[in-house]
C-alpha cells in the first residue's frame, strides 16, 4: 500500500520503522525545524531524522492548512494517509488527498483523552488503563470513527515517559493489524457522552500543590515525567520531584514530615514521599541523598500552593 506519513516526535518512530519494512512510504510531513538548546540552532524532528536517513521524501509545512498543500501532495498518489503525533490538524483537502482515507494512531481509548497529551492526562487522573486507536479522521480532534482499538494495563508507577514508549510498540503493531483489514473494517462512531480532553501540557501543570491528596500528587508526578516536571519550592532552589510514592501518615500540606525512617511531605491527605529530585542546576539523586546534602530537617517547610487543571 502507499502511504503517506505524517509525524514529528518519538512517540511515531515505530509505526514508521514498521510501514517501511511492510509497505511503500511515499513521502514524509513532519513539524518545520525548531530552535533547541542553548544555541537555539535549528533542530530536525526525530521523525525527519529517521525519514532522512531511509532517504524518504520530506516536507516541513509551516502550516498545512495554508492554501496549495492539498496540491502539492496529490502528486505523490497515497491509497492510505497515516497520522501519528504530526502536531497540526489537517483540513478536509488534505484529509481528502488519499484514496482510502486519513488513519490516526491516538495514544488513548478513544473517545476518552482526546487532544495532545492523552498519555500524561490519563496518568494524571488515575486511570488504570490505557491503550491505543486507530480511527478514521474528519476534521475534528480526534472525533472520527474507530477503526481498531487495544487496550493495556497502566503500571501503578509507570511514568509517562514510560508508557508512551510502550504505547508506541503498541501503535506500531496496530497499525499494521489496521491496513492488512481494511477492507473488512466497519468504522464505529464515537460516542460523544464518553468524550474527555487531553490538552497539552503547560510547564504550570508541573507545579505541585501540597494541599492535594498524595495519591493524586504522585500520580501528577508521574504524568508529567518526562516533560514538564513536577516542581516545588525548597530551601535550596527550585526542586523537580521525579517519582514519588503516597504513603500512610499525616501532616501539614507542604511540611516535612517524619515517616518510617526518613522524611515525606505532608500534603492534604496523606503524605507523599519522594523517590528521585533533582536540585535547581544540579543532577538527579535519590531522595535519601538530597536530604543529606541540604541537610533538612522535620517542620522544613516545602510549600507551593497553585491552581491545578
Amino acid at each position: 500500500m502507499r502511504v503517506l506519513f505524517y509525524g514529528s516526535p518519538a512517540f511515531a518512530l515505530p509505526t514508521l520503522r514498521a510501514l517501511v519494512e511492510r509497505h511503500t512510504v511515499v513521502a514524509v510531513v513532519t513539524q518545520p525545524d525548531r530552535p533547541a538548546g542553548r544555541g537555539q540552532h535549528p533542530h530536525a524532528s526525530p521523525v525527519k531524522r529517521l525519514a532522512a536517513d531511509r532517504e524518504l521524501p520530506i516536507l516541513q509545512p509551516e502550516r498545512v492548512r495554508d492554501a496549495g498543500w492539498a496540491e502539492r501532495l496529490r502528486p505523490f498518489d497515497p491509497d492510505v494517509a497515516v497520522v501519528v503525533a504530526f502536531g497540526q490538524i489537517l483540513p478536509r483537502e488534505v484529509l481528502a488527498v488519499p484514496r482510502r482515507g486519513s488513519i490516526n494512531v491516538h495514544a488513548s481509548l478513544l473517545p476518552r483523552y482526546r487532544g495532545a497529551a492523552p498519555v500524561a492526562w490519563a496518568i494524571i487522573r488515575g486511570e488504570r488503563e490505557s491503550g491505543i486507536t486507530t480511527f478514521l479522521m474528519d476534521e475534528g480532534m480526534d472525533t472520527g470513527p474507530i477503526l481498531l482499538q487495544q487496550a493495556t494495563p497502566i503500571g501503578p508507577e509507570e511514568t509517562a515517559g514510560e508508557l508512551g514508549a510502550r504505547l508506541a510498540d503498541l501503535g506500531a503493531r496496530l497499525l499494521l493489524d489496521t491496513l492488512e483489514r481494511l477492507d473488512a473494517l466497519t468504522p464505529q462512531p464515537q460516542d460523544e457522552r464518553l468524550a474527555t480532553r487531553a490538552p497539552r501540557l503547560a510547564k504550570t501543570d508541573g507545579i505541585l500543590d501540597w494541599r492535594r491528596p498524595a495519591v493524586e500528587l504522585a500520580a501528577r508526578v508521574r504524568g508529567v515525567n518526562p516533560w514538564p516536571g513536577a516542581t516545588t519550592p525548597s530551601p535550596v532552589g527550585r526542586l523537580l520531584v521525579w517519582r514519588a510514592r503516597a504513603v500512610a501518615g499525616s501532616g501539614e500540606p507542604g511540611i516535612l514530615t517524619a515517616a518510617a525512617g526518613t522524611l515525606a511531605v505532608g500534603t492534604g491527605e496523606g503524605l507523599l514521599r519522594p523517590l528521585e529530585v533533582q536540585p535547581e542546576n544540579r543532577r538527579a539523586v535519590s531522595w535519601e541523598a538530597f536530604l543529606r546534602g541540604a541537610r533538612l530537617a522535620p517542620g522544613t517547610a516545602l510549600a507551593a500552593h497553585a491552581p491545578v487543571r
